[in-house]
C-alpha cells in the first residue's frame, strides 16, 4: 500500500490489526496534572529536572503543554517485545497493563492481535507525541533489537518522514560471544536515529565527537612526514568515470590501476599534484597500491560519528549493570551505561 505522509512524500505504508483504533489516539489522550511527591523530591520545583512515574503515554501528554517544540534530544528504550515477563522491566506486550490498555483502545479486536500488532499499537501513539516535543533542530534515538527493528523503522519513516532518517547505529552490547546460543551469538542492538527536520535551514545538524586517544592512535607517521601523523585512505571510488581510470607508476616502477569497476578519486593532473606534495603513500617499499595520506593536523576539530559503536568506546551491558548496582539495589535487567548515554548526547 502507498500513503501520503508529512512533507508530501509517498512511502510504503505499514498496516496491522488495530491500526485504525490507534491512528489518532494520541489526540484523545486526556491531559493530566503532574503532582509533586515531596517525599522523593530533591531541589527546587521548576528547576527543569523531572522524574515522572506512571504510564508513559499519560506522562507524555501531561508534559506536552510545558515542553512542546522545545526538546533538542530524545532517547527512548522501549520494550523489545522479546516475550520475557520475569524482569523488573517487563519486555512483553502481553503484560497486564498493555492488555488492559489495548482492551480500552482497540476493543474486542485486541484479543485477536499478534504480539507484533500489539507492539505496534503500543508504540504508534507514543511516537506521535514524542515528535511534538522536538525542536526544529531536534533529534530522537530509539534502541531496539531484531524482534521489532524492521517494524520500528517503518513507523519512524511514517511519523518523522523518510527524508529525516539519519542513521541505523549498531551498538556492541556484549564483550564476549554467547557460546550456548542456538544459532548466532547476539552481540549487538540497534539505535535508530531520526531528525525532526534534517534538510532545511534551522534544522538538525550533526555534531563532531571529540578526538580521543583511541582515535588519535589510528594515525602514525612511518615516513616521518613533517606535517605529522596521518592515516591512509582509499584513493578509488565506485562512481566510475573513464577519465579517472588511468595508470599510476609507483616509485618502484610498478604500474597500478584501480580495481575493476572503480576509478581514481581525482583527475590525472590533480593526482600528480598530490604525488608532488607527498600526499600519496606507496608503502615502505614504494610498490604498494597508492593511497591518500589524511593528516591528523588537517582533521576537523572533532570526528564524524560512526554508525558502529564498539563496547570499548561506549561500554557494554555488564558495565552498565555494575554502574547501576553502585547506585541502586532494585535494578532493571538492561540498563544503559554512562559512556553510552554520553555518546548519544554528543
Amino acid at each position: 500500500m502507498i500513503r501520503r505522509i508529512q512533507g508530501g512524500y509517498r512511502v510504503p505504508f505499514l498496516d496491522w490489526y488495530g491500526r485504525k483504533a490507534v491512528e489518532n489516539y494520541h489526540h484523545k489522550v486526556p491531559y493530566h496534572l503532574l503532582r509533586c511527591n515531596d517525599q522523593y523530591s530533591v531541589g527546587e520545583p521548576g528547576n527543569g529536572n523531572l522524574l515522572v512515574q506512571g504510564d508513559n503515554l499519560i506522562a507524555l501528554k501531561a508534559l506536552l503543554p510545558y515542553y512542546a517544540g522545545q526538546v533538542k534530544c530524545i532517547y527512548i528504550d522501549p520494550p523489545y517485545n522479546t516475550g520475557t515477563e520475569n524482569w523488573v522491566y517487563n519486555d512483553n506486550v502481553n503484560s497486564p497493563e498493555i492488555r488492559e490498555w489495548l482492551g480500552k483502545v482497540v476493543g474486542r479486536e485486541a484479543e485477536d492481535l499478534s504480539k507484533h500488532d500489539k507492539w505496534l499499537c503500543m508504540m504508534y501513539p507514543r511516537l506521535q507525541l514524542l515528535r511534538q516535543f522536538l525542536r526544529e533542530d531536534g533529534v530522537i534515538f530509539v534502541s531496539i533489537d531484531d524482534n521489532e527493528q524492521h517494524h520500528l523503522r517503518m513507523l519512524l519513516d511514517e511519523i518523522f518522514g523518510t527524508n529525516n532518517f539519519v542513521a541505523n547505529i549498531i551498538w556492541q552490547k556484549k564483550y564476549s560471544p554467547q557460546n550456548d546460543a542456538s544459532y548466532f551469538s547476539d552481540m549487538h542492538d540497534f539505535i535508530l536515529c531520526y531528525a525532526k527536520n534534517k534538510g532545511s535551514k534551522g534544522g538538525w545538524k550533526r555534531h563532531l565527537l571529540p578526538q580521543t586517544d583511541t582515535i588519535r592512535g589510528r594515525y602514525s607517521n612511518p615516513d616521518n612526514d613533517p606535517r605529522g601523523p596521518w592515516k591512509s585512505a582509499d584513493l578509488t571510488v565506485r562512481s566510475y568515470t573513464p577519465e579517472y581510470d588511468y595508470p599510476i607508476t609507483t616509485p618502484s616502477g610498478r604500474v597500478a590501476h584501480p580495481a575493476r569497476g572503480r576509478c581514481w578519486m581525482t583527475s590525472r593532473e590533480n593526482m600528480q599534484k598530490f604525488i608532488d606534495d607527498g600526499r600519496i603513500w606507496f608503502g615502505k617499499n614504494g610498490s604498494n597500491i597508492p593511497s591518500l595520506k589524511k593528516f591528523l593536523s588537517e582533521v576537523q576539530n572533532g570526528v564524524v560519528p560512526s554508525t558502529i559503536w564498539t563496547y570499548q568506546e561506549v561500554g557494554h551491558n555488564q558495565q552498565a549493570k555494575q554502574e547501576l548496582k553502585n547506585i541502586l539495589t532494585d535494578q532493571r535487567k538492561k540498563p544503559r551505561g554512562a559512556k553510552y548515554m554520553k555518546q548519544l548526547g554528543s
